[in-house]
């Protein structure tokens, strides 16, 4: 049986006790929320989409609680204290992701579906094997977007209970996905939403007062604070980091090395932009508001709050680099992960540490149950009661498929996270954009915008996308072939002491995205199918909503 064993004292962090306790009771009063605003007994709408009755307002704090994950807090806050300017690209990118979601798809995606991606995407095609197409790329990408959140997970509550080793973390991400699917269970989409909401205030208003605690330190001189992130890299006893020290302000310290780096940022970057629009879980919130208009004020809400939240977690970064230093940050559990928790520890002691990783964890909770909902949903709804049995089920027989798929998916997830638990997180939800960029965005643009495109063009794109993302990134160096790093005497990559990588880059945007597109248009154009009618009833159904619920009920 394996026993949790203190830390190394140079990753030894507050008071164990104290930080359980703050812990304890941000699950117990989130879970007790859950209870309370999800009570009785639910319907599907219900469970899927809370009724559809959250205001714009509610929903667009309820997307950036949902958005603003882990891989915001804590892995973007650790890449930018080790990689200075290459780590902030990650928010430019997730930040400016969001105009492609509020320009082409939000309100579109709202008037024609009603529970899933998949409602959309096959509204005019082949139902049954379109949507079996379109929920297998969903709960691929739902997968890899979990990943990273129980990779974080398993890092920060490590670091939290003051417990390090692979089997202490381990036990944890599996205490993680256990309350994961409480919540689910228990909540629904409703519940999940109310705890979005607080969890999103609660991460942004801790985040902004440590950001103006960090600014205080360096007498509010953003540049002084700068200057103190490279003067402490300086100062490591990694012969490594000292020598790209100067390096954290410019561009090229992680995507400027080499002429495959630079093609990588470019890959890296067609995912962050692309990838928000084709993520299931964000698409299933414009679901939750009753109206075209307030998945519009839901997107505008979402892009001020998580816009404001990606500038504060610049000077988190640099914070973390200049306070704590790179050489803490390397030998915490999560490593870079532990970035933003640590910083607390050094701005505000045990107190702020526990208060801090109390919401990152909350933070985590939220977006897995989410991420849950969607796959239950998609597996339950699309899959079960349409592809598999033709609609001729019972609401309950769904209701309970829909349960029994949260478990399986939470089981799974919890699995992937202990293999993915030393990755970046903010890197692991990159390659989930990347997968949702090629295999579902290119389906969704051609269902709502091109006429000629039909059921051939939509499986040839979907599966296309998505077979060769998931193939590149399996054979790339993300999971086999990178050097054993001298500071850890491990390899960044997820398996180790195996090498069978053959593509070149980290991210497989760059190719599998173009390739979604391309496969959508040669699949439509080499097949004579074609319904004018029923496009066009689509077009008018994508303006106005008008009779979508009863189509699809249908």
């Amino acid at each position: 049986m394996a026993t949790l064993t203190p830390m190394a004292a140079g990753a030894t962090v507050g008071n164990p006790w104290l930080n359980i306790a703050i812990f304890a009771s941000f699950v117990i009063v989130t879970l007790g929320i859950v209870i309370k605003v999800a009570a009785g007994k639910k319907s599907a709408g219900e469970y899927y989409t809370g009724g559809a009755s959250f205001s714009g307002t509610q929903n667009g704090i309820a997307i950036a609680g949902d958005y603003l994950s882990a891989a915001s807090f804590l892995g973007i806050a650790g890449a930018i204290a080790l990689q200075g300017y290459d780590g902030f690209l990650y928010s430019i990118g997730f930040l400016v992701a969001w105009l492609v979601a509020l320009l082409l798809v939000a309100e579109l995606m709202r008037n024609t579906g009603r529970f899933t991606m998949a409602d959309v995407l096959s509204y005019r095609l082949k139902q049954r094997p379109v949507r079996i197409a379109a929920a297998t790329s969903a709960l691929a990408v739902s997968f890899f977007y979990l990943l990273a959140q129980m990779a974080g997970a398993g890092g920060l509550v490590s670091l939290l209970l003051g417990v390090s080793g692979e089997a202490a973390q381990n036990i944890v991400i599996a205490v993680v996905g256990a309350v994961m699917i409480a919540y689910v269970m228990i909540g629904g989409m409703k519940g999940t939403t109310w705890v979005q909401i607080i969890k999103a205030i609660l991460l942004i208003t801790a985040t902004a007062i440590m950001t103006v605690w960090v600014l205080g330190k360096f007498g509010f001189n953003l540049s002084g604070l700068f200057q103190g992130a490279v003067d402490t890299a300086k100062g490591s006893a990694n012969e490594k980091t000292v020598a790209t020290a100067d390096k954290l302000l410019t561009p090229g310290l992680k995507y400027g090395k080499t002429d495959t780096t630079k093609i990588d940022f470019i890959s890296l970057s067609l995912a962050l932009v692309l990838g928000t629009a084709g993520l299931p879980h964000v698409l299933q919130r414009f679901y939750t508001v009753p109206t075209s208009k307030q998945a519009r004020k839901s997107v505008e809400w979402a892009i001020w709050l998580i816009g404001g939240f990606y500038l504060l977690t610049l000077v988190i970064g640099f914070g973390a680099g200049a306070l704590v230093g790179p050489d803490a940050i390397a030998k915490a559990p999560g490593k870079a992960n532990a970035a933003a928790p640590l910083l607390a520890y050094e701005l505000g002691g045990s107190p702020l540490l526990g208060i801090i990783s109390g919401i990152a964890f909350a933070t985590i909770l939220a977006v897995v149950a989410g991420l849950t909902i969607t796959a239950s949903a998609t597996f339950a709804h699309d899959l079960y009661k349409v592809a598999f049995k033709g609609g001729n089920v019972t609401q309950e027989q769904e209701m309970k498929v829909a349960r029994w798929a949260a478990i399986g998916f939470g089981i799974i997830a919890v699995l992937g996270g202990m293999f993915a638990k030393d990755q970046n997180i903010a890197f692991l939800v990159a390659l989930a954009f990347a997968v949702a960029a090629s295999a579902n965005l290119p389906t969704i643009l051609y269902s709502l915008f091109w006429k000629r495109f039909n059921t051939r063009g939509a499986l040839w794109s979907i599966y296309g996308g998505l077979i060769s993302a998931i193939t590149l990134i399996i054979f790339s160096p993300v999971v086999s072939g990178k050097p054993v790093e001298a500071a850890t005497g491990k390899s960044p990559s997820m398996l180790q002491g195996v090498d069978f990588h053959w593509f070149p880059l980290d991210n497989p945007g760059l190719i599998s995205i173009p390739l979604g597109f391309f496969l959508g248009w040669l699949g439509s154009v080499t097949s004579k199918e074609f319904n004018e009618s029923k496009y066009a009833e689509m077009e008018v159904r994508s303006l106005t909503g008008h009779g979508v619920a009863e189509a699809i009920d249908h």
